[in-house]
């Protein structure tokens, strides 16, 4: 395992729309690396997000930030994929397939031309497809190229609970597995506040996780797309890596016998350090959740079955 003292501190953001740059725009407020790379096919955009966060370091510091090329990808640690088509208003994730994998084609190809030892974090939708052809197109090893998973729906739905049990949701533990998508599944069984249960009703669990499900939808058909929280949720994955935090994240991994589901990318919980996912959790669930992470799997499997991998 690479010591995370002496691991490289850039990071790429690949994608400067409102999910890259928001992320970048967190990443450098949280000061997580030395390094900050933009890249963009439009450069202009690139170089004016570049200029305008350069503006803001006699306030935070410490972080050199430019728009570069993939060349630039040589060094990094972590390289974050927000490049894409966006999701429009009465589109789903999976809608986005067929316009975004040919982008990812020319993306990953470019990256491992400059580099073969940093992890690749895809955010672009929809991410676990993305990420299974990120992971074949890359010829990397699995651990090192990440999706963002169900690390967001996870958040919202702890929010959702916090909110309704009047608790602060960074003490709720639940968790959103499966799809980042339309066929994502809540854990109910598992869910908790301090080890003890949380005694919602049946009628509240289905309300909660159908508001934790359309969250984003909502976002959108409101104001055009989703960045604030995935930003935080591409934060929080990539100070897990640079700092080897062995941190638990419902990050999108490759599944090999994971309740005998195999050969495809799912939002899991993972041990996340300076390696990429250490490992997965083998949580336990009950025969329903099973079936319905079955499907999940399934689903994405028929998706990516139409992709020219």
């Amino acid at each position: 395992m690479t010591n995370s003292s002496t691991r490289s501190r850039r990071v790429v953001v690949i994608g400067t729309g409102d999910v890259g740059a928001t992320t970048a725009y967190t990443l450098l407020l949280r000061q997580r690396m030395t390094e900050l790379v933009l890249i963009d096919v439009n450069k202009e955009l690139a170089l004016g997000q570049a200029l305008d966060m350069n503006h803001g370091l006699p306030f935070v510091g410490g972080v050199k930030v430019w728009a570069g090329d993939y060349s630039d990808c040589k060094d990094a640690a972590v390289i974050v994929i927000a490049a894409g088509a966006a999701q429009r208003p009465g589109e789903t994730r999976i809608d986005l397939l067929n316009r975004n994998a040919g982008i990812f084609d020319q993306i990953i190809g470019n990256i491992v031309k400059y580099n073969d030892n940093g992890i690749i974090l895809v955010a672009t939708n929809p991410v676990d497809i993305l990420s299974y052809v990120s992971y074949k197109k890359s010829g990397w090893p699995a651990h090192r190229v990440i999706g963002s998973g169900t690390l967001l729906d996870s958040a919202r739905f702890r929010y959702l609970i916090g909110k309704q049990k009047n608790l602060d949701p960074r003490s709720i533990h639940a968790h959103i597995i499966g799809e980042h998508g339309d066929s994502e599944l809540p854990v109910w069984s598992m869910a908790n506040v301090a080890g003890a249960d949380l005694n919602i009703s049946e009628s509240d669990q289905d309300q909660i996780f159908h508001n934790t499900k359309n969250a984003a939808y909502e976002i959108i058909n409101a104001k055009g797309s989703t960045y604030y929280a995935i930003a935080l949720a591409l934060d929080r994955i990539v100070t897990a890596i640079l700092q080897n935090e062995s941190s638990v994240l419902n990050v999108s991994t490759l599944l090999d016998n994971y309740h005998g589901i195999s050969d495809v990318y799912l939002g899991l919980p993972c041990v996340v350090d300076s390696s990429g996912v250490r490992e997965h959790l083998e949580i336990p669930m009950n025969d329903k959740e099973l079936e319905l992470l079955n499907a999940s799997a399934n689903k994405l499997k028929s998706e990516i079955a139409k992709v020219n991998l």
